[in-house]
């Protein structure tokens, strides 16, 4: 016990500084074996392992804007497209509103022109009716004066005369 009351911290002997550098070195060799080589490691990895991350995070972001763009390019060519089917229905449409209106037209005039010839056919049928109405008149007067006896030549003359200029006026 003498000896550990000589022994003062603030004094170290050689032979005690000696057995603590050892016992540290041999002390951060293990630690620096068994635990610092794995730590290193595990660190090593996980910078690796978030650097791959961010690469990947990196490249979903090229990904994602390279996708935007050929979404607003599509989107672009949408819209023209239905831009150009919108201007050929309409050109359809047009179109087939000017060739009915034409047909229309041409119908009605047909129509007009078949409604004047018949028109047309129905007066002369109808003339050629007063017409004949008008000769059976003239005829059926004619037999009933023939009938009613006449007294005398003259009488007769003097009508006949009196028709033929009556028909002469006509």
């Amino acid at each position: 016990m003498i000896y550990l009351a000589e022994f003062s911290v603030i004094r170290p002997e050689w032979g005690l500084l000696l057995w603590s550098t050892v016992i540290f070195l041999l002390f951060w060799a293990l630690v620096g074996k068994f635990a610092f080589g794995p730590i290193r490691d595990a660190l090593k990895k996980r910078e690796g392992d978030i650097q791959d991350a961010l690469d990947e995070a990196k490249n979903a972001r090229e990904e994602m804007a390279n996708l935007k763009a050929e979404n607003e390019q599509i989107l672009a060519q949408a819209r023209e497209e239905r831009s150009n089917i919108l201007k050929e229905a309409k050109a359809a449409k047009d179109s087939i509103v000017n060739e009915a209106k034409t047909k229309a037209k041409e119908e009605s005039q047909r129509i007009v022109a078949n409604a004047k010839a018949e028109i047309e056919t129905q007066k002369t049928a109808a003339i050629l009716e007063v017409k004949n109405q008008a000769g059976m008149m003239a005829l059926s007067i004619a037999e009933k004066i023939i009938k009613k006896q006449l007294t005398g030549d003259s009488e007769q003359e003097k009508f006949a005369n009196s028709l033929v200029d009556e028909i002469k006026l006509n």
